[in-house]
């Protein structure tokens, strides 16, 4: 072929292969047989290569722009993570012996943690693959997957700590009115609950209320402002009554008012929690209640009871709180501990950025 030309249909031949030959396998059928039974024994990775090639597809969907907005995204977590961490964590943990031979740092570990929850990703295995091809320049240490687990397992009260720090400061904005309620968190399927070794004499089987069914696992219960931050929780058996959980949470609150469901109606606890701790528990009672609120009040209680319903399901339908894929009791409670993180942190740079695009507002108004 000279040197400028095109590539015509010839030049594509090869030698002994006729291009523009027509005639159809006679054994297409068998063939086709013969190849399935071969490629049987293989299907599992088949269907990783498929499901990889579907994902692949996806992130070339989202765009460059998109790509760029999560790169945004998890440099702002950071930032606020390690000012966290610098400032409240003491220095001998900081300091540990061998911390220096580790690959990523900690607040690194429980970024990367925090937006690999917000991106609803369940399988670690995945979202680690998805950080090695995309975000190398920002991790470009990553190491080993086992091991950063086991290190964010280690990091648990760490988180917790941050977690706290985060609520704490939330909570200088929020008035003295706290939504009560509880959600149910399931550890495998019924079915195999009598079968699973995993949280045996730690989990429970429980009614989810909703739903009307049983399940094995354990119970979420928590606290919200009235705007839907989440202050405090408590994991229990599934078990557990939600009356019960109640001064586990309200353990570090005196005069403040707590609005639950009927749930929570009981004659002793309202007049226990309030001589103890002057603490009102007001709920919405049955509508055949002798004693009910007037209309007003009720519509009141309702709509605030409202923003709970909603917090919980951002839990549930973008983090996954209600799938706390763990086989131990320490990577629940890291995880479950990671995912309310997820949503404090988003919550807190939601408020923040309500009028102001720039990420320095944020670090100014947290840290001064």
């Amino acid at each position: 072929m000279a040197e400028g030309k095109y590539l015509e249909k010839n030049d594509l031949k090869a030698p002994g292969v006729n291009m523009g030959s027509k005639e159809k396998s006679k054994d297409f059928k068998e063939t086709w047989l013969k190849l399935l039974k071969y490629c049987r024994k293989y299907w599992i990775v088949m269907v990783m290569a498929i499901i990889s090639a579907i994902f692949g597809t996806i992130l070339t969907l989202i765009g460059p722009d998109r790509l760029s907005e999560l790169t945004d995204l998890i440099t702002n977590i950071f930032v606020i993570i390690d000012d966290i961490y610098n400032e409240i964590i003491p220095i001998g943990i900081r300091n540990r012996r061998n911390i220096k031979d580790s690959k990523l740092s900690d607040s690194e570990i429980i970024t990367i943690s925090i937006v690999g929850e917000l991106l609803t990703i369940d399988s670690e295995k995945s979202f680690f693959s998805l950080l090695k091809r995309e975000y190398k320049e920002l991790f470009p240490r990553l190491g080993d997957r086992t091991r950063f687990n086991r290190t964010k397992r280690n990091l648990h009260l760490v988180i917790s700590k941050i977690r706290g720090y985060i609520s704490e400061f939330m909570q200088l904005y929020s008035n003295n009115i706290r939504v009560i309620d509880s959600m149910p968190i399931p550890v495998c399927e019924f079915g195999r609950a009598h079968f699973s070794k995993c949280f045996k004499g730690e989990a429970s089987y429980g009614i989810c209320a909703s739903k009307k069914e049983t399940y094995f696992g354990f119970k979420f219960h928590a606290l919200t402002t009235v705007d839907g931050f989440l202050t405090d929780y408590v994991i229990t058996p599934a078990n557990i009554d939600d009356r019960n959980a109640v001064w586990d949470l309200c353990d570090k609150y005196r005069s403040i008012s707590i609005i639950g469901d009927k749930g929570y109606i009981n004659k002793r606890l309202t007049p226990e929690l309030k001589g103890e701790r002057d603490i009102d528990l007001l709920f919405l009672k049955r509508a055949n209640s002798r004693d009910n609120y007037p209309k007003e009040v009720r519509q009141l209680l309702f709509k605030v009871r409202r923003r709970i319903e909603t917090s919980f399901s951002q839990l549930t339908e973008q983090l996954n709180l209600n799938k706390v894929k763990s086989k131990s009791m320490l990577g629940f409670i890291t995880r479950t501990s990671i995912k309310v993180l997820a949503h404090n942190i988003s919550f807190l740079i939601n408020k923040l950025m309500k009028n102001d695009d720039s990420m320095a507002k944020i670090k100014r108004l947290v840290f001064g």
